[in-house]
């Protein structure tokens, strides 16, 4: 069977997302011209929770920053008192939080996340990057268009491994 899909060039195209990525979080971390050290969303797709995983640690190496890393549970209400229970009064360099596509009540803490967005820029001085899936990207469309436009940038990536990324 022949791959409509040229791996090699699709590899290629996400090892240049990573980077992009990585670039922005420390932009964003970095109190520089562009950025006081303040809130920005970044939202990071990918079908995969495995390809995630790989992604981070890929994503840590090409970083200048310390990236914490929050993972919900499937009983999670709220984004933003998962994220302060785990954090408590300490501001990370910029925080990844994954595990939203296993939220079971993934429309309500949608729902909460956009009508609390303030409180994000008002508490958290750091780039925040939700790792989602299309179906969570969707959601985040039709339930919480303003939270979606809200954020800087999406960035999409195939699912490769991590020796795909790295070996390419």
């Amino acid at each position: 069977m022949i791959s409509l899909i040229d791996s090699q060039n699709s590899t290629t195209n996400d090892m240049a997302v990573v980077q992009r990525l990585a670039r922005a979080i420390s932009l964003a971390a970095a109190p520089n011209a562009l950025s006081n050290g303040e809130f920005s969303l970044l939202l990071a797709c990918c079908n995969s929770a495995n390809k995630q995983e790989e992604i981070l640690s890929v994503l840590r190496e090409f970083s200048t920053v310390n990236i914490r890393k929050v993972i919900l549970s499937s009983k999670a209400q709220t984004l933003y008192s998962n994220i302060v229970s785990v954090l408590g009064s300490t501001q990370p360099d910029a925080l990844v939080v994954r595990g939203l596509e296993s939220v079971e009540s993934i429309n309500e803490l949608i729902i909460s996340t956009n009508l609390m967005r303030d409180e994000f820029g008002k508490q958290f001085k750091f780039p925040l990057v939700l790792f989602i899936n299309e179906d969570i990207l969707r959601k985040l469309v039709r339930l919480a268009p303003d939270l979606k436009d809200w954020a800087a940038s999406t960035f999409r990536f195939q699912n490769y491994s991590q020796r795909e990324l790295i070996g390419f």
